[in-house]
């Protein structure tokens, strides 16, 4: 696994340095140990040895390093740099809240479990949680950070190139934190300023009478208590956003795949993929009713 941004890639640089210390260390003191066995008896002083090999040599090596991995660190911004992109994360149980919002016309949007970032450009995360501690962690562009419930911390990283780059959390948050995984999707300004100003529309009408069917039975299995579609459904914030769902690549924070039998089985089956979800399973509803929900939502573009 590859670094793709510069905070990862200081990281990576960090632990090698870090693992070349230890591994001279280590061979050292091994060395020392195989010569000091292989000597007579009172051959040699051992008390010299053991300040010298023991304490001295790791205390300069493990000194040194320290004091080159200092600078290394993150330095904490309380606010965001000049023409960072700025997205607000909240780690709910089990899934990603993710909001964007333009600071220019205060207008803002809600997805889940994918966030999209233009290459190139800082990017200002501002995690929080609602309920456990969670940690957001996306190996190939930064490091792990907690997000805590009551308290907003932050992380600042970047893309250098176009990819998915798989994310986790990585803090143990209850049943179902072994299935919370989010995707990370950087694309170019121009495909990302195109998918911003789809993501700020409303949803889409039903194009067919079978996702007109789709549509009719949302409401009727009273699915807008929990999930919004905006231009079709008021606002509820227990479930996530489904008012672009049809665009996002996963369901349920990477479960399954975002296809019609994908998103068909998660509302029949949601129990049984992930037991303890907030969602219950829609086991009752028959297969033209199921299909006709899943056509639905995917094309909510």
């Amino acid at each position: 696994m590859q670094a793709a941004g510069p905070a990862a890639q200081s990281i990576a640089t960090v632990g090698w340095v870090l693992f070349t210390g230890g591994a001279a260390i280590f061979i050292g003191v091994m060395l020392l140990l195989a010569w000091a066995l292989r000597r007579r008896a009172g051959a040699v002083r051992p008390v010299l040895w053991l300040a010298g090999g023991g304490i001295l040599f790791p205390g300069v090596v493990l000194t040194a390093l320290m004091a080159w991995s200092l600078p290394m660190a993150p330095a904490w911004k309380p606010l965001p740099p000049p023409g960072a992109l700025v997205i607000s994360v909240t780690g709910r149980m089990w899934w990603w809240e993710v909001r964007y919002r333009d600071a220019a016309t205060g207008s803002e949007f809600y997805t889940a479990n994918e966030i999209r970032i233009p290459t190139g450009q800082p990017v200002y995360l501002a995690l929080s949680s609602t309920e456990v501690i969670h940690s957001f962690w996306v190996p190939q562009l930064a490091g792990k950070t907690d997000m805590l419930p009551g308290r907003m911390q932050h992380l600042l990283l970047s893309a250098d190139k176009r990819g998915v780059y798989r994310g986790q959390c990585a803090e143990y948050c209850g049943e179902q934190h072994a299935l919370m995984a989010l995707s990370v999707v950087a694309q170019s300004p121009d495909e990302f300023a195109k998918w911003r100003a789809a993501q700020m529309r409303p949803a889409t009408t039903a194009a067919t009478p079978q996702q007109a069917m789709g549509r009719d039975a949302f409401l009727t299995q009273r699915c807008n208590a929990c999930h919004t579609v905006r231009g079709f459904t008021g606002e509820a914030k227990l479930g996530p956003d489904l008012t672009h769902v049809g665009s996002r690549m996963q369901l349920a924070a990477g479960t399954l795949p975002n296809t019609p039998q994908g998103r068909a089985d998660w509302i029949a089956h949601a129990q049984l993929h992930k037991p303890g979800a907030r969602m219950p399973s829609y086991e009752r509803l028959d297969t033209a009713t199921l299909a006709a929900i899943a056509d639905w939502l995917g094309s909510l573009k």
